[in-house]
């Protein structure tokens, strides 16, 4: 059966009530509601250009708040009760594997276990500047990362020597094996990465239902080659949400398109808080109808 999460901003002014008070309403009430997931996203620091981010217009000014999304994740692991927990996604090597490591293990811990900790590379050189890395090596920089963090939650003492980082004798604790959700188009990288490490799929935004599909077969196939179970693939997609004319969801319409995603081969349907509408309350207000009706759909 499909999952069904949920997109909470962690960033700008709609939920910033109350020092981000409301965020933290906004994802109690998804747990309770019943949805699988809610995911967080992230930015470390923000050029003053953002151009470079070209699927819609960026959605905050520079200088908002954006908050660290492993420290709100913290957070609601004890505001929460069962909903998963999950990045969608964090630049993993802004961290560094080692601190990666730690911080999401004892995150997964911590929350029981509820940790999905989705990785990309991102799209702004600043960010990697301000970290002192190179943003042209930022498809290794995370290959090493997800290798560091394999090895540390894998066993110990660890070790890795991969040609660019090398240590042995090492023990991190504690070790967890949190799931990893790899983000990106279909590029040999991101398949190889996606097969070597991942426990599913994040595709890029803007992927259309044909570009998954296609991805989904791709991805599976590299699983296969790999000696995974291509059975054991998880792939996100994202709702379009549908509206009447009078600007209400239209369920029946938006599962529509939940059911042509599954088909597919999506095992998590994600649907952005602000899809289903600008006012957070009025958002939140449609949360049990639109569990209850993907459940009877997909029951």
């Amino acid at each position: 059966m499909p999952t069904l999460s949920v997109n909470v901003p962690n960033f700008g002014p709609a939920l910033a009530a109350d020092d981000y008070g409301q965020l933290l309403a906004v994802c109690r009430a998804a747990d309770a509601a019943g949805f699988d997931r809610l995911q967080v996203t992230d930015h470390v620091v923000m050029g003053s250009d953002t151009s470079g981010y070209t699927w819609s217009a960026f959605p905050t000014a520079p200088d908002e708040h954006w908050l660290e999304p492993l420290t709100v994740l913290a957070v609601l692991a004890g505001q929460t009760e069962r909903i998963r927990l999950g990045t969608g996604i964090v630049i993993a090597a802004l961290r560094g594997g080692a601190v990666l490591a730690k911080t999401a293990a004892t995150l997964d811990l911590l929350s029981g276990g509820r940790l999905d900790l989705g990785v990309g590379t991102g799209w702004q050189a600043r960010e990697y500047e301000a970290a002192g890395l190179d943003f042209a090596q930022r498809g290794r920089l995370l290959d090493d990362t997800l290798e560091v963090c394999h090895a540390l939650w894998s066993g110990a003492p660890a070790a890795v020597d991969n040609g660019t980082v090398s240590f042995s004798d090492v023990y991190c604790s504690p070790r967890r094996p949190v799931p990893v959700w790899v983000s990106g188009s279909l590029s040999r990288a991101v398949v190889r990465r996606t097969a070597r490490w991942g426990t599913g799929w994040i595709p890029i935004m803007g992927a259309t239902d044909a570009d998954l599909a296609e991805g989904v077969r791709v991805m599976r196939g590299a699983f296969a080659d790999a000696g995974r179970d291509p059975g054991t693939l998880e792939v996100r997609g994202r709702l379009s949400v549908a509206k009447t004319a009078g600007g209400e969801i239209d369920l029946d319409a938006t599962l529509d398109h939940a059911k042509t995603l599954v088909a597919s081969g999506v095992t998590d349907v994600m649907v952005a808080l602000q899809a289903l509408d600008a006012d957070p309350d009025r958002a939140v207000a449609v949360f049990p109808r639109l569990v209850a009706a993907f459940r009877t759909v997909f029951s």
